[in-house]
């Protein structure tokens, strides 16, 4: 079990890449740390491990949060050195599941794939849906299917990339597993931060969950035409935005009516313009 979120480290993710039908398996192992220091990783597999070695470990009170983080940590540093070595504006987008995510990316890969370059990595626990629904507009996918894990690390996005290999001078768009928690606590090595939000959510979402809030550069208040229908108030919502993170830019978009999409687009191509990525004339 993940002491840093909660999620198993005994399961099995898989990447695929939707080019070529190929798939990618990688099993996780069990990792443990005693007191003495000594790391000790295995694999429950059917043969017998030794009961003294399992008495050891398990019969040991420790804590990997440090060491987990801190081996995510030194991969993303590497992620984030491979992304400016081939010039790679790379965005990492967490939300809660249903909040738009896959909706707010098809339109905007759709409105501006003829001026700048995007990939996308998808992030799920199970199926292949939401890269179908990416790879429909064009755009080249990889889906990274975590298992039991409830979000993305940064060794899965190094393998990731080894399959979907983005050109030099483009954008990569990670959509990340849907939850509020987890994919904060883990840099992937992403130039920027985006937290989808929609107002078929509550508006007490970013003083509930502020560190997702606090680690992102911007906020995306999405379905924003669904206002007329549902009781909530965007005014006090940005107000606890602004609470957890003073300087988190927020623009509020329906990826449906197009409504308040320029302001992201504005956004985009600006980072674009200052990560050196060309735009397409």
């Amino acid at each position: 079990m993940c002491v840093t979120c909660g999620c198993s480290d005994e399961s099995e993710d898989k990447i695929t890449n939707l080019e070529t039908g190929e798939m990618v398996h990688n099993h996780h192992h069990h990792t443990h740390t005693l007191a003495d220091g000594t790391v000790i990783t295995h694999s429950h597999s059917h043969e017998q491990e030794p009961s003294q070695i399992h008495a050891k470990i398990h019969n040991t009170t420790i804590s990997l949060e440090q060491e987990i983080l801190g081996k995510n940590n030194l991969l993303a540093a590497q992620n984030r050195g491979w992304f400016k070595g081939r010039n790679i504006l790379s965005l990492n987008l967490m939300s809660s599941p249903g909040a738009g995510k896959t909706t707010l990316l098809t339109q905007t890969i759709n409105d501006l794939k003829h001026q700048l370059p995007i990939t996308v990595i998808e992030g799920d626990q199970e199926t292949i849906n939401d890269a179908e629904k990416i790879k429909e507009t064009g755009c080249k996918v990889v889906q990274i299917n975590t298992g039991t894990g409830c979000h993305l690390d940064a060794s899965m996005i190094e393998r990731g990339l080894q399959q979907l290999n983005p050109p030099i001078n483009s954008v990569l768009m990670i959509e990340n597993v849907g939850n509020l928690v987890c994919p904060a606590l883990f840099d992937l090595g992403e130039q920027a931060k985006v937290v989808i939000l929609s107002v078929t959510e509550g508006e007490d979402k970013p003083i509930k969950y502020p560190h997702i809030f606090r680690a992102s550069e911007i906020m995306i208040l999405t379905k924003i035409d669904l206002l007329p229908y549902v009781n909530f108030d965007v005014q006090r919502c940005v107000e606890y935005a602004k609470q957890v993170n003073p300087n988190i830019q927020i623009f509020q978009v329906s990826a449906t009516t197009g409504l308040g999409l320029d302001t992201w687009y504005k956004w985009l191509t600006n980072k674009v313009a200052n990560s050196s990525v060309p735009v397409f004339p």
